[in-house]
C-alpha cells in the first residue's frame, strides 16, 4: 500500500487538495547514504512526499514530511526532492505548500544533510516574491529547520503537538519548558510573531485552502475578478467599528469574508486579505479594541503605533507589493507607544513601515476613520508618502496633534476658558477632516456606511496604475 494513503504525511496532502488531484513525484527516491546502519533501514520516499495538485482548481505544489521515516529528518535526497519541487513551481508559477513534521538534520548524513538544508534555503530565497510560499507545522520543527517556515510568506501551526524552535526551551539559559514553552504555538504566534494561524490539524488544512483562493498564483498573474456581492452595499454599522477594525474590514469585504493573518500578534494592528469587487486586496488597520465571540470588549489599546504593530504591517505591505496586491488602510492613530521598552525600537520599526508604504507601487487607498495625528499618521499610508486616494469619515481628526493639547502648548499659563476656546478654534481650523480636505490632504469626506462603495470605486479607477521608482538594486531599510 502506498505511503500517500497510509502515513499521516500522505493523509494531510489528501485532506488539503481537491479530491483525487494529487500527483506524486519521486515516490521511489530513497536515501543514498549507508553509514551508521542506514542501509538496513527502509526509507520510503526518503521521508518526504512531494507532488502537485489543485486547491479549488488552483494548481499548487506540496511536500509533506513523513515522521514515520527516520523521524522525517532532512538528508541529501529528502532535500533534493523539495528543491526539485521548487524548480517546478518556479517554472510554472504556482505556490509551494510545505507540511512540516521532522526531527531536523539527519545526523547520519552529516555534511551532506547540512548542505541539503542550504539547498532548500536557496530555493526559498529565489522563490520569495515570485510565488507564494506557505508552511504548516504539525510536529517538530527545530534547529535549522526553523528557518524554513520563517523564509516563507505564511506559517500555520497545530495548536497542541507542534513545536517550532531554534533552541529548545530546556536549552535556554535559566529556562525550562515547564517555565516557558518557547517552542509552543502560543509563544510563536503571540510573542515571536512567526506564526499566522494556530488551529487544529483539519482547520489548518481548511484555512490554507481558503488562503490559496485569496492569493495570486505568482507575481505576474492577472486577477480574475468574480463578485456576487452588491458593490454599493451599505454597511450601516460601520461607524461603530472604529475600535475593532477586523470587524470593520469584514463588513466592507465581499460576502463579509476577511482572512486575518498574525491575529494573535501585535493586536493593535490588523493585517489580512479580503476581496473587493472580486479582486484580492491587502488590508492594514489600527485597532484599539478586540471583541470576543460574545460581543464583549476583551482587550483595549491606545490609538498608537507600537514596535510590533509597525513591523507586522511593514512585512505585510511588502508581501502585497511583491505580488501586485492593492492595499487598503483604515487609519486611527494619534502617536507612538511611549515606554522605555518601545523606545529601543520604535523609530526603526516606524521607519520600516514608512518605507514599506512609500516604496510600494501597487494601488493604495487610505480611509481615516478616527484620529490621524503627527508623524504616526504620515507613516500610515498618508497621501504624503504615496497614498493614491485618501478618504475620511466626517468626524475624523487630522493634524499635528490633539486640539486641546495644542492649545495648552500655545497658550501656556492662560486660564481654562481661554484654552478651551482656542482648542475649539484649533479643532475647526487645523484638525478637522474638512480643513484637511481644503488643503488637498483628503480627497473626499465620506459617510462611514458608504465606505465599501467608495473604496471599490477607487480601486477600480486605480486598476491600471503604473508607477516607477528610481533605478537601483534594492533599498536598504
Amino acid at each position: 500500500m502506498s505511503n500517500i494513503t497510509t502515513s499521516s504525511a500522505g493523509k494531510r496532502i489528501t485532506a488539503l487538495l481537491d479530491e483525487n488531484s494529487f500527483v506524486e513525484i519521486g515516490a521511489k527516491v530513497t536515501a543514498r547514504a549507508t553509514d551508521f546502519n542506514l542501509k538496513q533501514n527502509e526509507t520510503p520516499s526518503d521521508g518526504v512526499i512531494t507532488g502537485y495538485g489543485v486547491i479549488d482548481g488552483n494548481p499548487v505544489y506540496v511536500y509533506s514530511q513523513d515522521a514515520s521515516v527516520l523521524g522525517g529528518s532532512v538528508g541529501e535526497m529528502h532535500a533534493k526532492k523539495i528543491a526539485n519541487l521548487y524548480d517546478l513551481a518556479m517554472k510554472t508559477g504556482a505556490p509551494v505548500i510545505g507540511l512540516i513534521d521532522s526531527a531536523g538534520l539527519r545526523l547520519q548524513e552529516a555534511a551532506d544533510a547540512l548542505n541539503a538544508f542550504g539547498e532548500i534555503y536557496m530555493k526559498q530565497t529565489l522563490a520569495s516574491g515570485v510565488i507564494p510560499q506557505i508552511t504548516a507545522v504539525f510536529g517538530n520543527c527545530g534547529g535549522g529547520l526553523a528557518l524554513i517556515p520563517t523564509l516563507t510568506d505564511f506559517t500555520f501551526m497545530e495548536e497542541k503537538k507542534a513545536k517550532l524552535f531554534v533552541n529548545s526551551p530546556n536549552a535556554l539559559d535559566g529556562n525550562t519548558e515547564a517555565k516557558c514553552d518557547t517552542a509552543s504555538a502560543a509563544f510563536q504566534s503571540e510573542e515571536a510573531g512567526i506564526v499566522d494561524v494556530v488551529a487544529d490539524e483539519m482547520s489548518i488544512l481548511a484555512q490554507i485552502r481558503e488562503l490559496i483562493t485569496m492569493l495570486p498564483a505568482n507575481n505576474e498573474e492577472e486577477a480574475d475578478a468574480v463578485c456576487t456581492d452588491d458593490l454599493n452595499r451599505i454597511c450601516a454599522d460601520l461607524a461603530n467599528c472604529v475600535g475593532d477594525t477586523s470587524i470593520a474590514l469584514t463588513q466592507i469585504a465581499d460576502d463579509n469574508r476577511f482572512f486575518e493573518v498574525k491575529s494573535a500578534y501585535a493586536k493593535d494592528m490588523v493585517t489580512g486579505f479580503m476581496k473587493l469587487d472580486g479582486i484580492t486586496v491587502g488590508a492594514v488597520a489600527n485597532r484599539t479594541e478586540v471583541y470576543d465571540d460574545d460581543g464583549q470588549v476583551s482587550e483595549k489599546f491606545d490609538a498608537v503605533l507600537s514596535v510590533r504593530g509597525a513591523k507586522k504591517a511593514a512585512e505585510f505591505v511588502k508581501f502585497c507589493d511583491a505580488f501586485e496586491i492593492p492595499v487598503l488602510t483604515l487609519t486611527n492613530v494619534k502617536g507612538y507607544a511611549a515606554t522605555k521598552c518601545t523606545e529601543r525600537g520604535i523609530a526603526k520599526a516606524v521607519a520600516e513601515l514608512t518605507y514599506a508604504f512609500a516604496n510600494a507601487t501597487v494601488p493604495k487607498v487610505n480611509v481615516v476613520i478616527g484620529k490621524a495625528f503627527g508623524s504616526a499618521y504620515v507613516a500610515m499610508n498618508s497621501k504624503a508618502i504615496g497614498a493614491d486616494m485618501t478618504f475620511a469619515w466626517p468626524d475624523a481628526e487630522i493634524g499635528s496633534m490633539d486640539a486641546k493639547l495644542a492649545a495648552k502648548i500655545m497658550y501656556e499659563g492662560q486660564g481654562a476658558d481661554v484654552i478651551n476656546e482656542k482648542a475649539a478654534e484649533y479643532a475647526k481650523l487645523q484638525t478637522s477632516a474638512e480643513s484637511a480636505a481644503k488643503r488637498g490632504y483628503v480627497d473626499t469626506i465620506i459617510d462611514a456606511e458608504e465606505t465599501r462603495k467608495y473604496v471599490i470605486g477607487a480601486f477600480e479607477m486605480l486598476y491600471t496604475k503604473s508607477e516607477d521608482r528610481p533605478s537601483k538594486k534594492h533599498g536598504t531599510v
